[in-house]
């Protein structure tokens, strides 16, 4: 079995200080309750989430691939909306503070 086939794309820790300080910052206001954090072959995956049994309301993604064309980095609403996407991880997370983003439960 080949080596490369198994290597699978992580968040180094800058990143993941990055994406946690703008987590940690959704909490204390109420908007995020839970995330999960995926490692796949193609991308490294941030889900953020309203309620640990719900799909996620926003997903960070790191794909190294798309690095020298749109950025790596991109932001996706649900429905796989790209929301921003670029090379610095510190402004693709910018559109959390250049939105006010409310949440429209179905009742």
């Amino acid at each position: 079995m080949n080596k490369i086939a198994n290597i699978k794309v992580h968040f180094n820790r800058a990143e993941l200080t990055t994406i946690m300080a703008l987590y940690g910052r959704q909490v204390a206001a109420g908007e995020w309750r839970d995330y999960a954090i995926d490692s796949l072959r193609d991308r490294a995956v941030f889900s953020i989430f309203r309620h640990a049994s719900e799909m996620p309301l926003y997903r960070v993604e790191k794909i190294p691939a798309l690095l020298h064309r749109q950025g790596q980095y991109q932001v996706l609403a649900p429905g796989n909306q790209i929301l921003k996407r670029g090379k610095d991880l510190k402004a693709v997370l910018k559109v959390f503070d250049t939105r006010r983003f409310t949440l429209v439960s179905k009742r």
